[in-house]
């Protein structure tokens, strides 16, 4: 069977309760007999239990604290060594494939020796690696997280009058 073969309507007409026996939906409605749920003008919220202990207070509370600050994408110093840039930024290291995407936080941490000497300029780097770098005549420079371009066309100006 596929979709456009079902044999549904798209308007059902709402079932009318409470006309008599003969309507087929006559003395209680579809409503039981007795009780709170039966009668008119009673609602009840979702969570209630019967009065007891509601079950929003019984269950126990989530404990701890989950973190929404985005971690630092990691590149190891020793991958450094293999991109032949005089300049080392988030675009060098996303073209080279060490990251996921330029406008996120990058961190460089020590693993291995780093024998280039270029400038780089990103977010964090470690202190060691940054000696290391020194050592071999390069230098880095803390700079902010590029933000993405708008994908918003720009406005025409407005003829002056």
């Amino acid at each position: 069977m596929k979709y456009h073969e079902l044999n549904t309507s798209a308007k059902n007409a709402k079932k009318r309760v409470g006309r008599g026996i003969a309507a087929g939906g006559g003395k209680t409605a579809g409503r039981g007999t007795k009780g709170q749920r039966s009668r008119t003008g009673k609602k009840l919220r979702p969570t209630f239990t019967g009065g007891q202990l509601p079950l929003v207070q019984a269950v126990p509370k989530l404990r701890g604290f989950k973190s929404k600050r985005i971690p630092a994408q990691v590149v190891y110093s020793d991958e450094l060594n293999a991109i032949k840039s005089a300049k080392i930024d988030n675009f060098t290291l996303f073209e080279a494939g060490l990251i996921s995407t330029p406008h996120h936080t990058v961190k460089v941490i020590a693993r291995g020796d780093l024998t280039s000497k270029a400038t780089i300029e990103i977010a964090a780097m470690s202190a060691s690696v940054v000696k290391q770098l020194e050592k071999n005549g390069g230098k880095f420079t803390e700079t902010a997280v590029p933000l993405p371009k708008s994908t918003k066309k720009d406005k025409p100006e407005k003829a002056k009058k």
